[in-house]
């Protein structure tokens, strides 16, 4: 086993990533690819003030004179939920889509409430037959792989993109930013549109068929993009994005109120990320999120340091409440899950994937035909 080392700069070490490198100062590779991508190299306000108003004129102008100029997903947290404002100080006139799972909490609820009765926006809320999808949750649990929000992060994808395209929208606005979210360690989570990994981990551990789950393969996302001419706007790496202060505007204009956590707003999450990441997989995501806040500026060292050591669940009463929630909604003894989660992990790629064979000889072959038409 290699010998235990941590970055100078963020707090990731060699138990957050097995694979993490640092340079000779002891700088690890995240952060210097940070650096690299975005810190060192990101372009001035006044340019990306122009490319944002560059955007927001193509979306505005692919729109005209449609119900919608644009969509976007709304789960109720702090992205989707600033996204959602800042389109509205924007002009545009997004279709706010929500995919329910079944499992988001009673503030979730209130919070995306909040946001359709403030912006004024239309809210389309796809509800997914709740048997199928906690068949499908249940295949992940049973596989022993790591990744087990793959199952609503592809649903929700699909629908997203399917809405569109139903509806003749050209515009996806993208919650994604660099701010917050560009570092995640591979080993903490799996591919979410491997459509290959889910359909064989199904077909291996589920009981039911997959009639009404939503799906998206690479083929029928590349038709989106290439025939329909769908394109995706990540405008929120085009302006100051501060976790905090956003949390602040967030909570002024539509009343938000805190989860407590990232991606909070679902119960599943919660335990997910919580409970099962930390005691199964040795995986704290917050690590992540916390070291990504400090390349970005948003927080010191020593505040990382001390946010990293307390426990995912600060309350043992509400993780004992979250526990027996999991159990009941999915049907299972006490026994039955702590026998999986004293199981051995198991890698994604000992099951079917997108990330193997053909599949990436077409996806690398589109990568370079866009490269050469400058796209």
């Amino acid at each position: 086993m290699s010998q235990y080392q941590q970055c100078c700069e963020c707090i990731l070490d060699t138990t957050d990533d097995p694979k993490i490198q640092f340079t000779k100062k002891g700088v690890c590779n995240y952060c210097v690819s940070y650096s690299n991508q975005y810190k060192d190299n990101w372009p001035d306000k006044a340019s990306l003030d122009n490319k944002l108003q560059v955007q927001l004129s193509e979306i505005k102008l692919l729109g005209k004179s449609k119900p919608f100029d644009c969509i976007m997903g709304l789960s109720g947290g702090v992205d989707s939920s600033y996204l959602a404002l800042k389109a509205k100080e924007w002009g545009l006139r997004p279709l706010l889509v929500h995919f329910d799972n079944g499992w988001n909490s009673e503030l979730a609820v209130q919070n995306i409430n909040g946001i359709v009765e403030k912006t004024g926006f239309e809210l389309y809320t796809y509800v997914v037959d709740w048997e199928e999808f906690r068949d499908l949750q249940l295949s992940y649990i049973k596989a022993g792989v790591i990744d087990w929000e793959v199952p609503t992060d592809h649903g929700f994808f699909a629908v997203l993109h399917k809405e569109a395209s139903k509806r003749g929208i050209k515009s996806i606005l993208a919650g994604f930013n660099h701010q917050t979210e560009a570092v995640l360690p591979k080993n903490m989570s799996w591919r979410k549109q491997d459509l290959a990994n889910l359909i064989d981990i199904h077909d291996t551990y589920g009981s039911m068929k997959l009639k009404t789950y939503p799906t998206l393969d690479f083929y029928k996302y590349t038709y989106y993009q290439k025939v329909k001419k769908m394109k995706v706007y990540r405008t929120l790496d085009l302006i100051e994005y501060h976790k905090d202060e956003s949390k602040k505007e967030i909570k002024d204009y539509f009343g938000w109120k805190d989860y407590g956590g990232k991606h909070y707003e679902s119960i599943f999450t919660r335990f997910y990320q919580g409970y099962v990441l930390p005691t199964k997989f040795k995986v704290d995501k917050r690590r992540a999120h916390i070291s990504n806040l400090i390349m970005s500026g948003q927080l010191t060292r020593d505040e990382a340091l001390k946010e990293g050591t307390t426990p995912p669940y600060c309350d043992d009463k509400m993780l004992k409440e979250d526990l027996a929630f999991f159990l009941k909604k999915m049907e299972m003894s006490a026994e039955e899950f702590e026998s999986i989660m004293n199981a051995k992990p198991k890698s994604h790629l000992e099951y079917k994937s997108y990330t193997t064979g053909l599949y990436v000889k077409h996806e690398n072959l589109f990568k370079k035909l866009n490269k050469l038409r400058g796209k």
